[in-house]
């Protein structure tokens, strides 16, 4: 121990009981984390800065859709992977191209887990996990897309066609297509009892916990669709009925005997390796008897949600009048809050929908043609056992200079009735058509369209999470069309446009935060704002 200097009292010990304290409740200043967050606040600063600008700075075109999944861009079916981080189009990594039988069906990215040890120095690295049309399950490094893991599913009893999470970059889950027999086998009078396979995963290391079925004579003859998410199985019914069970507790009921990817087995006569063609995964959790019931509720097209705290539960009444309606009730008694109707009255093509906020804070978003909702749950006053719903604040779409009247006089002072009102969302008004929230930086974004002549235009707004104050306005410059399908993403200094046109045409604009100096002479401006054509990997790219 160093002695205390003359004349200066010796530095206290730090109180490690307090240090621990702190650092479990995430406050150890030399944390990861609060590196991170603090980054985090300079750069939501900067972003909201008057002089901070978004620019395109490249666009590309596919025949094929686009994907884009935290600063990478993927087209021609995964083949192709694009950084989205340079100011300039830099390929990552493109694979030549394949036959229709290695075509991928779907896709999850895959971030390292903090604080645990992983077998292979690859695991701590981003990857992408893609499931095949011949039901392989594959993992690629994000970087290179080098196959680092390959799972042989199944044989052509099922096809495998979908990834999802059940718990986000913890439990993957395997769906496959619905199975339907040939219409000649069904004339024939033969019966198909299994409708859905479903595989679920431990990730990194990449594990096996089971495979089940979803037998009609289990479930019902009228299931449509099935799902597991946060530990909980769920069975959609073509009456609107939606079912949910504990899946923890059917695994452990009726798992027959648990496997190991890579091991040896004999199942049913057959001997193989689990996860290697041809044998593929054993179907190990039969489910024999119906499942206990955690819940049931009858909504419109099986829309159900849950969410809040306490917990509740968003559904539209089961009939097709009611849409547009939407009911917020306690999980606990099925009680209807207080206020608990949500009906915005929307007259328009498109029909307004609602979640629960993402950002955890238990509220709930309500989104129309021109208005957007976010609502919070409290207690009643003088009533702790009822909930309330209110408003935490509202968004409205900018229409100051719309009027929408039956009856206008012309300048020579005749007298002009319309036949028919305006839409909510009619183009030549500003309608809201995508609503997104930023985790890392708390900001909620907002997108806006106006028809404006021939074209639409439309603009990302970016606001305040707590109180929805705009803070940034970012005018995307390429047209909107409001009949093609769009999509847009804000990820931290990045905004992408994704835009699919007829004939599966589909292009990728690319934005990227820039500060602008008062230094700067028109002359430098116009030089960097020309277009420019290049080829690069066989792939046309347009940037400034």
């Amino acid at each position: 121990m160093c002695p205390a200097v003359a004349g200066r009292a010796a530095p206290r010990a730090p109180n490690v009981c307090r240090l621990l304290g702190r650092r479990a409740r995430g406050f150890y200043a030399r944390d990861a984390g609060v590196a991170l967050r603090k980054n985090m606040g300079l750069l939501r600063t900067i972003l909201c800065q008057e002089s901070t600008k978004f620019k395109n700075v490249w666009t590309t075109h596919s025949a094929s859709p686009i994907a884009y999944e935290r600063g990478r861009i993927y087209l021609d079916n995964y083949r192709c992977c694009i950084s989205s981080i340079a100011q300039e189009p830099r390929i990552l990594y493109q694979k030549p191209k394949c036959s229709k039988s290695e075509k991928i069906e779907d896709a999850l990215l895959l971030e390292c887990p903090l604080g645990e040890m992983l077998p292979n120095p690859s695991d701590y690295k981003p990857s992408l996990i893609v499931l095949t049309v011949q039901n392989w399950l594959l993992r690629l490094s994000a970087d290179c897309g080098e196959i680092l893991e390959k799972v042989y599913l199944a044989g052509s009893c099922c096809k495998f066609r979908y990834l999802s999470w059940d718990t986000p970059q913890e439990v993957m889950v395997v769906k496959s297509a619905q199975n339907k027999l040939p219409a000649a086998a069904r004339q024939a009078g033969i019966q198909q009892s299994v409708l859905f396979h479903l595989a679920v995963f431990q990730v990194l290391p990449l594990s096996f916990i089971g495979m089940l079925e979803i037998n009609k004579k289990v479930f019902g003859n009228n299931v449509t669709d099935v799902a597991i998410s946060n530990g909980i199985l769920i069975v959609m019914y073509s009456m609107g009925l939606v079912r949910l069970y504990n899946f923890q507790a059917i695994s452990e009921q009726f798992m027959e005997q648990p496997f190991d990817l890579g091991c040896e087995f004999n199942w049913n006569g057959e001997v193989g390796v689990v996860g290697k063609y041809p044998f593929g995964l054993p179907c190990n959790i039969k489910i024999t008897d119906t499942p206990p019931l955690l819940f049931e509720a009858s909504s419109l097209e099986n829309a159900f949600q849950i969410g809040g705290f306490p917990w509740h539960y968003i559904i539209t009444p089961n009939k097709k009048k009611h849409r547009g309606v939407f009911y917020i009730c306690s999980l606990k008694d099925n009680a209807l809050a207080k206020n608990g109707i949500q009906d915005m009255k929307c007259c328009s093509l498109e029909p307004d929908w609602i979640y629960f906020h993402p950002d955890m804070s238990g509220r709930i978003i309500h989104v129309g043609p021109n208005l957007i909702k976010v609502l919070k749950l409290k207690e009643v006053e003088n009533n702790t056992d009822q909930i309330e719903i209110a408003e935490d604040f509202i968004i409205t779409a900018n229409r100051e200079n719309c009027v929408n009247s039956s009856v206008t006089v012309t300048s020579s002072g005749r007298v002009v009735k319309k036949r028919l009102n305006l839409l909510d969302d009619d183009p030549e008004q500003e309608t809201f058509k995508i609503v997104d929230y930023e985790d890392e930086l708390d900001l909620l974004s907002t997108v806006a369209v106006t028809e404006i002549g021939a074209d639409g235009r439309a603009h990302l707004d970016l606001r305040c999470n707590e109180h929805g104050i705009l803070l940034k306005s970012i005018p995307l410059l390429e047209s909107w069309d409001v009949t093609y399908s769009h999509e847009v993403y804000f990820d931290r200094d990045i905004v992408l446009h994704i835009e699919q046109k007829p004939n599966r045409r589909f292009s990728c604009y690319v934005y990227q935060m820039v500060c602008d100096t008062a230094k700067e002479d028109e002359c430098s401006r116009h030089e960097r704002t020309e277009r420019v054509s290049c080829k690069k990997g066989g792939r046309i790219f347009e940037y400034t």
